[in-house]
């Protein structure tokens, strides 16, 4: 079993989820297959099903004048920021193919990122009730999710190496006192994204079992401009 991965770089959050919208369809229709978008995101917070205006810290001024954006998402969740040093995967799957099974889905999510970390030099865990992983210091990564049709979406958020750090700008998932953490605060170095894609890469692959095949650029081009019919 193989799936297509296409790195993006960093990309505005506005693009990235229309792509996501496309994907999703297309995947819907049967016209692309299993798809994993590996990305860094601008500046942005996002609002998830359960996300409350009153957890966004900041201004609207002071959002503007740091450039950070705001959208209001179909995924799971509260608020969380995504920002650059955030290493950002997006699953287009069709779960019909995997189980149909949404919470096996989610814990597979959070057991990416823990063996990614691990690889990495990392111990993560669990937290009952909270989903994502964390550490002794705080919430290394997040996971949102919305599945229509089998198809999902969104998918999850590993800090790598948060400079700045716009969580100080939310209650991080809509838990007060909760902060987050990067891999490089608790190594105490920097982490690189290639290092950490390639820690990811490796896990994507043993939980899943499956084989990465590397998108095309031109591949990615033509899913940017909308251009794919199958």
């Amino acid at each position: 079993m193989s799936l297509l991965w296409a790195e993006l770089g960093r990309i505005r959050y506005g693009p990235a989820l229309e792509l996501q919208r496309r994907l999703h369809l297309l995947r819907a229709r049967g016209e692309v297959g299993d798809v994993v978008l590996s990305l860094e995101h601008e500046p942005v917070i996002t609002m998830g099903r359960r996300g409350r205006a009153q957890h966004v810290l900041a201004s609207p001024e002071e959002l503007q004048r740091l450039g950070v954006e705001v959208y209001a998402v179909e995924r799971g969740g509260d608020v969380t920021y995504h920002g650059p040093g955030q290493l950002v995967l997006y699953p287009i799957l069709d779960l019909r193919g995997w189980g149909r099974d949404l919470r096996t889905y989610v814990a597979d999510l959070e057991e990416i990122m823990i063996r990614a970390a691990r690889d990495l030099g990392v111990e993560a865990f669990r937290r009952e009730g909270y989903p994502g992983v964390w550490h002794g210091l705080g919430k290394l990564g997040a996971v949102g999710v919305h599945v229509r049709r089998w198809i999902t979406m969104h998918g999850l958020a590993f800090n790598v190496n948060l400079e700045p750090d716009g969580f100080r700008l939310i209650v991080p998932c809509g838990i007060p006192g909760a902060r987050a953490v990067s891999l490089a605060e608790i190594l105490g170095r920097p982490v690189s994204m290639g290092e950490a894609q390639e820690a990811m890469r490796r896990a994507v692959h043993e939980v899943w079992n499956v084989s990465l095949v590397p998108a095309g650029q031109e591949v990615i081009a033509d899913w940017k401009a909308g251009s794919l019919t199958g």
